[in-house]
């Protein structure tokens, strides 16, 4: 694996420089983040802890990859500055799960009252002989006229050409 330095720009106000990089890996995969950072340590002369690999990404048909690394002032310059997931990703960080909150910190929810059962109303029983035989006849639904309930229903006629209707209606009056 051999690193090419393609830029160099320090960022005083970050407290950082900033590198652009190339890795030549013709015999390899492309290199884990933990190797380059070793790497870049050994060229920028400065701890690993410091540095940062941003991205790296290799390139479509050939053994190189390319990228940008940060290398830090200090290491808590590093962890403070940095987006986290950048920092889990370098092996800087560990990762924050969702279990570490303690379930008693959470507050719990207030069950809902009980309800009581409903007590069961006592049968209807028809007093009169009417009163059943309303009960027990279903309602009857309107129905539309001159409409077909369905599509399917009667469809065809109602758009025939009237050519082709009138020689309907006239043939019949001509057999009788």
């Amino acid at each position: 694996m051999e690193i090419t330095i393609l830029e160099d720009r320090p960022n005083p106000l970050m407290k950082r420089r900033e590198y652009r990089f190339e890795v030549a890996h013709a015999t390899a995969a492309t290199p884990s983040r933990e190797s380059v950072r070793g790497e870049l340590s050994k060229l920028v002369k400065a701890p690993k802890d410091r540095i940062v690999v941003e991205r790296m990404a290799a390139r479509y048909g050939t053994a190189t990859s390319r990228g940008d690394a940060l290398v830090y002032e200090s290491a808590d310059a590093a962890l403070s500055i940095t987006r986290e997931h950048i920092l889990v990703r370098n092996g800087l960080k560990e990762k924050a799960t969702k279990e570490a909150t303690p379930a008693a910190a959470a507050p719990a929810k207030p069950e809902p009252p009980a309800v009581p059962a409903k007590a069961e109303a006592p049968a209807e029983t028809p007093s009169t002989v009417e009163a059943a035989a309303q009960k027990s006849e279903p309602a009857a639904e309107p129905k539309a006229v001159g409409k077909p309930a369905h599509k399917g229903e009667g469809h065809r006629s109602e758009h025939k050409p009237k050519a082709a209707k009138a020689e309907k209606d006239a043939a019949p009056a001509a057999d009788a």
